[in-house]
């Protein structure tokens, strides 16, 4: 992964609603489930899981939006830029989606998921794919393997 300098920032279309991500990402993702497909409009989301407690809203408020189900989705209220989501039951982490940062440049997927439902002819060069949501199990594998790959040490 390229070079990144923490603190990473970032914020919505029209800038009211900035936050800080201050703790390495535990894994870049590219998601290609019809409800990110259709959320963002697109192919597929770009998400960066962060800890809770390396994120940060530091201007600004979000409002919920999305199916309000176990998934929150955060959205600026005015400019309905989708900035990140919480799962209470995968754990204490935020999905910053990745276009929202400043820089962008580092950002690279390390794994695509939901591939069964991906658009023909969409490729994001992620090393991992799934064809649906990886099982919970493999998952600290999977963190490891991200670790090593981005060049995060322990």
């Amino acid at each position: 992964m390229p070079d990144w300098t923490m603190p990473l920032e970032g914020g919505c279309r029209c800038g009211r609603v900035r936050v800080r991500v201050s703790a390495p990402p535990l894994l870049t993702s590219a998601c290609h489930c019809r409800g990110c497909q259709r959320m963002t409009a697109s192919a597929f989301s770009l998400s960066i899981a962060v800890p809770d407690a390396g994120f940060a809203v530091t201007r600004g408020e979000t409002e919920l939006g999305g199916m309000h189900g176990e998934a929150r989705h955060h959205f600026c209220g005015w400019c309905k830029t989708w900035m990140f989501s919480t799962v209470e039951a995968l754990g204490p982490f935020v999905n910053l989606r990745a276009p929202v940062l400043d820089d962008r440049s580092w950002f690279r997927p390390y794994i695509e998921m939901w591939t069964a439902a991906k658009l023909p002819g969409v490729a994001t060069g992620a090393p991992r794919s799934y064809p649906e949501f990886p099982a919970m199990e493999d998952f600290p594998a999977i963190l490891a393997d991200y670790r090593a790959w981005a060049g995060i040490a322990e």
